[in-house]
C-alpha cells in the first residue's frame, strides 16, 4: 500500500502527502508557492455545513538556504495565511479549525527567520514606542495601538502561539502522526511514515529559478510623460494575474508602485530592466506588495526606496528578519527618500501624497499628480484600502479599548473619496480590503478595480473598469523622444569628458527594437557597430559553461570585437522587448583613438573579460563599472600550503585558477575553486574572515578593492549569499565535535578581557549540552545552565556597552540593539523548555553556534579594528 504521496509541483517545490497521518506538506516555499499549488490542484475548494473553504498544506518544509540562484527559497507568509484563514484553521468554530497548527519544519537558523519575519509581517511595529520611535507623535501611535488590536482581535501574539515548529538538524524529528524526517544532505531531506520513505531535494540546478504561476506575454512600452502601466490587478492567491501594483513613469524614468511576488518576471514583460528603475514607492509590509523588493538589490547603484518614515520602519524590520540581517545594512542597498504623509512631496518634479489607510500593518494609499497645459493630472492608488462597513465597526467612543474614534473613520472615508484623473482600488472584501459599493458615486473620471482573484459582478461592472496586465492609462502625453536623453546620459558614463557636439555624434545611430528571444548578435561574428542597450533585459551567453549574464540598459555590446576586428565568443540573445541604439562606426572608432572612451587599459582586457563572466559579477554591472573595477585590481600568486595574509589590506579575493581550503581553528571547513571568492567579511563588515584560506597547489588570485565593491548593491547582495552559506557550513561543520563547542584562536578579538569572557560563553554553552542528554527528566538543570549562560551572557555585554562607551565607538546604540534581540532568543529557549518542550543537541548547537558566530564575527569583529585604529591614530 502507497502511504507517501509525492509530487513534483514545480521548480524547487514538491507536494508530500501522507493521508493516514493528515500530514500535507509543502516542500519549498519560494514566491507564490500558493498560487502555484492552486494551480496544480493541491488546494481546492470545499464545502461542510454551509462553511466554503479549502483544503491545502498543514506544514511547510523549509529549504536548508534562504536563497538559492538569487532568489528567495522561504517565504512562508502567505501558505501560513492560506492554512490559518481560508482552511480555516484559526477560525474559531470553523470546519477546518481541527485543532492543528500550521507547523514550519527546517533548520533552527531558517524557523527562527521565518517566524520573526511572519510576526512583523501580521503585525508591523507592535508598540507605541515603535511607532513613536519611528515618527509617530504619542497621540498618533496610542491611536495606531488601538487599530491595530482591532484588527488583532485584542492582542498581538507571538508565531509560536498559532504555529507549530519542527526543528531538523542532524537527528531524526517527529513531524507529527508517527511521521518523521531526517537530512540527508544540506538541502536533501527524508520523509518517512510506516515503513516508506520519500526524498526530497530542494536544491535548485545552476541556472534554475523559481518560476512564476502565469504567463503574462511580452510587451513594448514607450516612455512617456506621465503614465500609470498596470502591472497587476490580482491578489495574493490569483492564479492567472500578479498582485495589485503599477508602474508610474515620469518624464521617460520608471518608478514602481509596490513590489510583489515575481517583480523580476513582471519587469522583463514590460521590456524593463532592473537598472532602468528609479525608484519604489512602497504602500506597505504584506509580502503581495512586498516581498519583491529583495529583486530590486541587485542593481549596479541604491534604487530609491521611496515612503513614509512608518511604512518604511515596519518593511526593515520585516526585510531583517527575512535576511537575517541589521537595518542598518540595508542604506547599502536603497536610497532612502522619506516621504511626509498627507502631503505633496516633490520627487524630481513628480508630486506625491501618501495618505494614511488602516490596516493590520503600518499602511498608505498613494497619489501622484503632475501639471500639463491644463492643470494637475492625478493617479491614484488605494492599495489595501478598508471597507467603510468593517471600519464602521470599528468606531467606539472609548478611548482606551482596541477601535478607532469616529474622527479618524470620517478622516479616512474622506481621503477614500478624494477625486483623481484615475483612481485604482482594492475591492478584495473581508476583514482588510475595500469594497466596489463604497465608491458608487465617486466622481472620479476613470475607476480601476484590482485586488482579487475572481472576476467583476455585474453591479462592480457597472462602478469600474479593469486594467488587463501591460495597459497603460496616459495622464500627460510628451512631445520629447526620451530615448535619446536615455542615451546622453548612459554615454556620459563611458565619455565623461566627451563635448557635446561629440555627443551628438554619436547619438546619431540607427535606433532598433529587437523582439524577445531574438539574436542581437551571434557568437562567432564580428561586430559591425557597438551596441548600446536603451532598455529592456538581454542575456549574454558563453560556451565555457559559465553562467548567462544579465544585461540591461547601459550596457554596450560588442566594442571589443568591432574595435579589434575579432569574432565575439559570446551570443547576445534579448530575454525582452529590447531598444538599443547603433553607435556610429566611425565617430565611436575616432573617439576610442583619442582616448575618449572609459574602459580601462587594454592591456586589462583579460582580466576584464574574466570578471564579466564570473557569477558575482555578471548581473546588471555595466562595461564602465567593470573596467573601472579592473584598474584599480591587482594579481597575487599563492603558493601551495601557503595562507593569504589577511593584514595585506582590505580586499575580495577571486580566484583565476587553483583552490584555497578554508580552514577554522585547524579543520577544514570548505574549499574555494576557480571563480570562487573569499575574504568577503572585508567589503561586507569591513572585518577579516574567521577562516583561513590556504592554497591547495599553486593559486593565482585577483585582488579587488573593497572601496569600490562596497557600493555596488548587486555585489553586495551576491557576497552576502556566499557569506550565509559559509556561516551555515560553519554550523554544520561542529557536528565533528559532538555535544561540545570548541573555542579557538579564530575567535580571538585581541582584547584581553573581551575574549575571556566570550571563551567562558563557550563553557557556558558546553554546560547546557551536557544537561540536554538527561532530557524530559533534566528540566530543572536545563533551565538552570541557561539561566546562568543568560546571566553571563547579559553581564558580558553590559560590560562590553561600557567598553565601547569608553572608545566612542559610533555605532553602539546597534550593537546593543543586538544584545537585547540576542537575549531575547535565548530566553525564548527557556520558555520552552520550561513549557515542557524538548530542545535538541542538534537544535541548540546550531542557535548558539550561528548566535556567536554572526554576533563575533559579523560585529564584535568590527569594534575590535575600530579600537585598533583608534589606538594607531592616537600613537
Amino acid at each position: 500500500m502507497l502511504n507517501i504521496r509525492k509530487s513534483v509541483v514545480d521548480n524547487g517545490i514538491f507536494w508530500v502527502e501522507i493521508p493516514q497521518a493528515d500530514v500535507r506538506i509543502l516542500c519549498g516555499s519560494p514566491e507564490d508557492s500558493v498560487k502555484h499549488l492552486i494551480r496544480r490542484g493541491f488546494i481546492n475548494s470545499i464545502e461542510e455545513n454551509e462553511v466554503v473553504y479549502e483544503t491545502g498544506p498543514n506544514a511547510i518544509l523549509l529549504s536548508d538556504t534562504a536563497t538559492q540562484n538569487g532568489r528567495f527559497s522561504n517565504l512562508a507568509e502567505f501558505p501560513v495565511l492560506q492554512m490559518l484563514y481560508r482552511q480555516g484553521m484559526i477560525i474559531p468554530g470553523h470546519p477546518g479549525n481541527r485543532g492543528v497548527k500550521p507547523m514550519l519544519i527546517g533548520s533552527e537558523v531558517q524557523t527562527r527567520a521565518q517566524v520573526d519575519y511572519i510576526f512583523r509581517g501580521n503585525y508591523g511595529l507592535i508598540s507605541e514606542e515603535e511607532l513613536i520611535s519611528a515618527g509617530a507623535s504619542p497621540s498618533e501611535a496610542k491611536d495606531l495601538m488601538r487599530l491595530k488590536l482591532k484588527f488583532a482581535f485584542g492582542a498581538i501574539k507571538s508565531p509560536r502561539e498559532i504555529l507549530d515548529i519542527c526543528v531538523v538538524e542532524d537527528d531524526i524529528a517527529h513531524v507529527r502522526n508517527t511521521v518523521y524526517i531526517q537530512r540527508v544532505e544540506s538541502n536533501v531531506f527524508e520523509i518517512s511514515y510506516a515503513g516508506e520513505t520519500v526524498e526530497v531535494d530542494l536544491n535548485l540546478a545552476p541556472g534554475t529559478r523559481y518560476e512564476p504561476p502565469y504567463n503574462l506575454g511580452f510587451h513594448a512600452l514607450e516612455r512617456e510623460y506621465f503614465t500609470v502601466i498596470h502591472s497587476g490587478d490580482g491578489d495574493g492567491w490569483d492564479v492567472n494575474r500578479p498582485t495589485m501594483s503599477s508602474i508610474v513613469m515620469y518624464q521617460g524614468r520608471i518608478y514602481l508602485v509596490d513590489a510583489g511576488p515575481n517583480i523580476e518576471n513582471t519587469l522583463k514583460s514590460l521590456g524593463i530592466g532592473i537598472p532602468e528603475v528609479e525608484g519604489l514607492f512602497l504602500t506597505h509590509a504584506h509580502d503581495d506588495h512586498f516581498c519583491g523588493i529583495t529583486t530590486l538589490m541587485r542593481t549596479e547603484k541604491p534604487i530609491k526606496f521611496l515612503s513614509t518614515t512608518l511604512v518604511r520602519a515596519s518593511a526593515l524590520k520585516k526585510l531583517s528578519a527575512l535576511m537575517s540581517m541589521d537595518e542598518s545594512e540595508f542604506d547599502h542597498f536603497f536610497e532612502f527618500v522619506d516621504l511626509a504623509q498627507g502631503e505633496w512631496n516633490p520627487v524630481r518634479g513628480l508630486e506625491v501624497k501618501p495618505v494614511f489607510s488602516p490596516h493590520p500593518v503600518e499602511n498608505t494609499c498613494l497619489l501622484f499628480r503632475a501639471m500639463d497645459s491644463e492643470g494637475y493630472k492625478t493617479y491614484a492608488h488605494l492599495a489595501d484600502t478598508t471597507s467603510y462597513k468593517v471600519l464602521q465597526s470599528f468606531v467606539t467612543e472609548d478611548d482606551d479599548a482596541p477601535g478607532i474614534s469616529q474622527e479618524m473613520f470620517d478622516r479616512v472615508k474622506e481621503t477614500y473619496e478624494e477625486t483623481a484623473s484615475i483612481k485604482k482600488i482594492d475591492i478584495g472584501g473581508g476583514m482588510i480590503h475595500g469594497e466596489a459599493d463604497d465608491f458608487i458615486n465617486d466622481r472620479s473620471p476613470k475607476i480601476v478595480l484590482a485586488h482579487r482573484a475572481s472576476p467583476l459582478t455585474e453591479k462592480e461592472r457597472n462602478i469600474g473598469e479593469g486594467a488587463p496586465f501591460g495597459t497603460l492609462d496616459n495622464l500627460i502625453v510628451g512631445s520629447q523622444e526620451y530615448i535619446y536623453q536615455n542615451t546622453a546620459r548612459h554615454l556620459r558614463l563611458y565619455f565623461p569628458k566627451l563635448e557635446s557636439h561629440n555627443l551628438q555624434s554619436l547619438m546619431n545611430g540607427k535606433v532598433v527594437q529587437f523582439n524577445p528571444e531574438t539574436f542581437l548578435v551571434k557568437e562567432g561574428t564580428i561586430c559591425e557597430a557597438p551596441i548600446l542597450l536603451i532598455s529592456g533585459q538581454v542575456e549574454r551567453l558563453a560556451n565555457d559553461g559559465s553562467q548567462p549574464a544579465q544585461l540591461s540598459a547601459g550596457y554596450i555590446i560588442g566594442q571589443d570585437s568591432f574595435l579589434n576586428q575579432e569574432p565575439l565568443n559570446t551570443t547576445y540573445r534579448s530575454t525582452s522587448f529590447v531598444t538599443a541604439i547603433y553607435l556610429p562606426r566611425a565617430p565611436f572608432a575616432n573617439l576610442f583613438d583619442q582616448g575618449y572612451l572609459h574602459l580601462g587599459d587594454p592591456a586589462l582586457l583579460p582580466m576584464r573579460l574574466f570578471m564579466e563572466r564570473n557569477h558575482i559579477f555578471n548581473d546588471n554591472i555595466s562595461r564602465h563599472t567593470l573596467a573601472g573595477l579592473v584598474s584599480e585590481a591587482s594579481e597575487l600568486k599563492v603558493s601551495n600550503g601557503e595562507s593569504l595574509n589577511w593584514d595585506r589590506g582590505d580586499n575580495l579575493y577571486l580566484i583565476r585558477s587553483g583552490c584555497l581550503k578554508l580552514v577554522v581553528n585547524g579543520r577544514e571547513q570548505g574549499i574555494a575553486e576557480a571563480g570562487d571568492c573569499v575574504g568577503e567579511t572585508f567589503i561586507l563588515f569591513g572585518v577579516r574572515p574567521v577562516y583561513q584560506a590556504v592554497a591547495d597547489g599553486d593559486v593565482d588570485v585577483l585582488c579587488l578593492s573593497t572601496d569600490q565593491l562596497s557600493a555596488i548593491p548587486v555585489v553586495r547582495w551576491k557576497l552576502l549569499n556566499i557569506y550565509k552559506r559559509r556561516i551555515h557550513d560553519l554550523v554544520i561543520h561542529t557536528d565533528q565535535l559532538g555535544h561540545t563547542f570548541e573555542w579557538g584562536d579564530d575567535y580571538l578579538l585581541d582584547i584581553k578581557e573581551m575574549d575571556s569572557q566570550h571563551k567562558n560563553l563557550f563553557h557556558l554553552a558546553d554546560k547546557v549540552m551536557e544537561n540536554l542528554n538527561l532530557g524530559a527528566d533534566g528540566q530543572e538543570a536545563q533551565v538552570q545552565a541557561l539561566s546562568d549562560l543568560i546571566e553571563a551572557s547579559e553581564k558580558h555585554f553590559e560590560n562590553e556597552e561600557t567598553f565601547l562607551s569608553g572608545i566612542h565607538y559610533p555605532q553602539l546604540d546597534h550593537h546593543g540593539g543586538l544584545h537585547v534581540r540576542l537575549i531575547t532568543d535565548i530566553e525564548t529557549i527557556r520558555t520552552r523548555i520550561l513549557g515542557g518542550e524538548r530542545i535538541s543537541h542538534a537544535e541548540f548547537r546550531s542557535f548558539f553556534m550561528s548566535w556567536i558566530t554572526f554576533h563575533i564575527l559579523g560585529e564584535d569583529f568590527r569594534y575590535a579594528r575600530y579600537q585598533k585604529s583608534m589606538m594607531n591614530f592616537s600613537i
